[in-house]
C-alpha cells in the first residue's frame, strides 16, 4: 500500500506522519504543496499537523487552495483514502471534504497534552482494529480545535455513525465532544488528536498505532 504525505509551509508533523505510515508497512512518498499530482498508485493521502502558511487567514484556508489540493480532492472523489490530522483536519473542512469547521478553543489558549478519547465507531478502515467504546490516550496540540457544526449537520453525523472519536473530557469546547469525523463514504477521516505521536512507548504510549494498522488492513479489504 502506498501513502503520500503532503508538506505545506508551516507543517511540523509531516515527518512524524510518514514514520507512522512506514511503521505500519506503507510505502511512503513525500509530496510538496506546489506539486500538482499525487504519486502514481497512491492509496492514502496524509495531511499533517502544523500551522500551514502560518494560519494567517484561517487555519487550513490557504493550504486548501494550494496546487496539490485539486489532486487531493480528485483522489477523494474517486474513493481514495485521506487522513487529515490537526491542521490536516482543518484543511479537509476548508476543502469541504468534511463538514463543520474548527474554531478557536473555548478557553482561547493553545493546548498541548495527552487526552482521553473514546472510539465512537469501528465501522471504518481507520478504526476497525479498535473496539467500539475503547478508550485511548492520544496527544493534542492546537489552538483552533473546537469542532463546530450546526444541529442538522450533527444529526446527520450521528444518524450515519460518522463520528469516529470523542473526547472523554472535552478540552476545547467541541460540539458533542467530537474529536474526529468521517466523510459520507467513510474513506476520509479528520481528527484533531495526533495518533502519529502515539506509536512508540518512548513517546508515552502506543494507542495511535492501531489507527495505522487498521488502515493498512482495511484498505487491503476495500
Amino acid at each position: 500500500m502506498k501513502a503520500a504525505v503532503v508538506t505545506f509551509p508551516g507543517s511540523n508533523c509531516d515527518r512524524d506522519l510518514a514514520v507512522a505510515f512506514e511503521a505500519a508497512g506503507f510505502q511512503v512518498a513525500r509530496v510538496w504543496h506546489k506539486d500538482t499530482e499525487l504519486p502514481a498508485g497512491t492509496d492514502v493521502v496524509g495531511l499533517p499537523g502544523g500551522f500551514s502558511f502560518g494560519d494567517y487567514l484561517r487555519c487550513g484556508a490557504i493550504a486548501a487552495q494550494s496546487p496539490i489540493a485539486a489532486a487531493v480532492m480528485a483522489h477523494a472523489a474517486r474513493g481514495g483514502f485521506v487522513l487529515g490530522i490537526c491542521n490536516g483536519f482543518q484543511v479537509l473542512t476548508e476543502m469541504r471534504l468534511l463538514p463543520g469547521a474548527l474554531m478557536r478553543n473555548a478557553g482561547l489558549k493553545f493546548i498541548c497534552r495527552s487526552v482521553a478519547l473514546r472510539v465512537a465507531t469501528t465501522q471504518s478502515a481507520f478504526t476497525a482494529s479498535y473496539g467500539r467504546g475503547q478508550e485511548l490516550s492520544v496527544p493534542i496540540a492546537h489552538h483552533d480545535g473546537n469542532y463546530t457544526i450546526d444541529n442538522e449537520g450533527l444529526k446527520a453525523l450521528q444518524d450515519q455513525d460518522r463520528i469516529a472519536f470523542t473526547y472523554l473530557d472535552n478540552p476545547n469546547g467541541a460540539t458533542a465532544d467530537i474529536a474526529g469525523v468521517l466523510s459520507a463514504n467513510r474513506r476520509v477521516l479528520g481528527m484533531m488528536p495526533h495518533p502519529e505521536r502515539a506509536i512508540e512507548a518512548d513517546q508515552g504510549g502506543t494507542d495511535g498505532r492501531g489507527l495505522f494498522a487498521s488502515l493498512m488492513g482495511g484498505m487491503a479489504l476495500a
